[in-house]
């Protein structure tokens, strides 16, 4: 990196070298090597591992370890800047990303599952912090969508690459890994050099930080960690069990998210900035509650695969409200707070993760419709949890308890 920059002096950098533009080239590597290895997980454990639901659960709960240990990210940064964390963190990720095929076995899976999430987790920890420390507030909720959506741009790309290509060229689960992880390798070496390092004003407070007026933002977190578990593990697993997907047509299906992405996730921020964290995030809730419901009536109703993927689709649009979350959290907390507390609340997300995959991995091979119905409960449980967020969050006014239950500062 070449200098230190202030974050007020940056303006006078050309476009290509701020810290927004960092921000979407960042945004752009993490999905290239983290998408694509999602998209060929399902085929590739059951294809050459030969996976049932019990093993992806373990493997998705050995994934998740490395976000319940994100609040280790407080004594990274101690000794190491915030932005140069984020670019090794996503180096790791292209590295293990690149090198997944050459462990077809389950604990090599495993193993090489586990350093690919300690790269990913850390780097969406500090990737985070980054983000609600250099946008404006006033800016933040449709510069987040515009991530978002520059994210779903590049995974785009992928995928069109692999549904274009799989079967036209006859490709290799090891050739895909290994180009995807290149190019975010290749990313992070751009970023290293023709980026400064940033300066934000506000020092971020070096030790684990727990405050007790920030409370809901932690039960938020949680619901939406053990809640998202389920998504991520089975619905995707449902398709390939259940309806036989190869691997282009389930790649065609994340390509469909990712369109649905790039149209909606500007205007999901637009949303935000109009109508409030609030009404948004209940909005989500109530989406889910009935997506996860329909799921169940799949094999409670024996619905086909059009229902199935149309759900998939949904469910993907819902989870994009998500950013919600972080700009309720930019609204009520102090500056240094932001940096410690991404990790708090990581590791808070994570909590059920790490345990629930695995144990509704037993579960699904009961009943698979238990659950999508346990899903369904934890959005309502979720949706209460938002109605307490006030209609304009800030410090002293973090629930809609606070005129009359005003929150201690600690």
């Amino acid at each position: 990196m070449k200098g230190t920059v202030r974050l007020a002096e940056a303006r006078a950098l050309p476009w290509w070298r701020r810290p927004v533009t960092l921000l979407f080239l960042m945004a752009i590597a993490m999905p290239l090597s983290f998408a694509t290895w999602s998209a060929l997980l399902n085929n590739f454990v059951i294809e050459v591992a030969d996976f049932d639901g019990s093993d992806i659960g373990w493997l998705h709960t050995v994934r998740e370890i490395p976000g319940f240990l994100a609040i280790g990210v407080i004594a990274i940064i101690i000794f190491v800047h915030e932005q140069t964390l984020a670019l090794v963190s996503l180096t790791l990720l292209g590295v293990a990303t690149a090198l997944t095929a050459q462990f077809p076995e389950l604990g090599g899976i495993l193993t090489i599952t586990m350093l690919s999430s300690i790269g990913f987790h850390y780097y969406e920890t500090v990737n985070q912090s980054l983000q609600l420390q250099w946008l404006p507030k006033d800016r933040a909720p449709q510069m987040l969508g515009l991530l978002l959506a520059a994210a779903s741009g590049a995974t785009l790309v992928a995928y069109v690459a692999i549904v274009m290509t799989w079967e036209a060229f006859d490709l290799s689960y090891n050739f895909v890994y290994m180009a995807s992880g290149g190019l975010t390798l290749a990313i992070v070496a751009w970023c290293v050099f023709a980026f400064p390092r940033f300066e934000a004003p506000n020092p971020q407070i070096k030790k684990m930080v727990l405050r007790r007026r920030y409370w809901l933002y932690y039960a938020l977190q949680f619901m939406s960690g053990a809640r998202r578990q389920i998504f991520v593990v089975f619905a995707g697993f449902m398709m390939v069990e259940r309806f036989g997907f190869e691997v282009h047509e389930v790649t065609a299906l994340y390509l469909i998210n990712l369109v649905a992405n790039m149209i909606f996730a500007p205007l999901m921020g637009r949303a935000v900035f109009r109508f409030g964290e609030r009404r948004t995030l209940a909005f989500e809730y109530i989406g889910l509650i009935c997506v996860f419901l329909a799921y169940g009536g799949i094999y409670w109703f024996g619905w086909g695969v059009l229902v199935a993927a149309v759900l998939y689709v949904i469910d993907h649009i819902f989870f994009a409200l998500a950013l919600a979350l972080k700009t309720y959290f930019q609204k009520i907390a102090d500056p240094g707070d932001i940096a410690p507390t991404a990790a708090v609340a990581f590791t808070i997300n994570h909590i059920a993760a790490v345990f629930l995959p695995a144990l509704l991995g037993y579960l699904w091979l009961v009943s698979p419709t238990a659950v999508f119905l346990l899903a369904s409960g934890m959005a309502g449980v979720s949706l209460m949890l938002a109605l307490m967020i006030p209609r304009h969050p800030e410090p002293g006014n973090e629930t809609v308890f606070a005129a009359v239950l005003p929150a201690p500062a600690e």
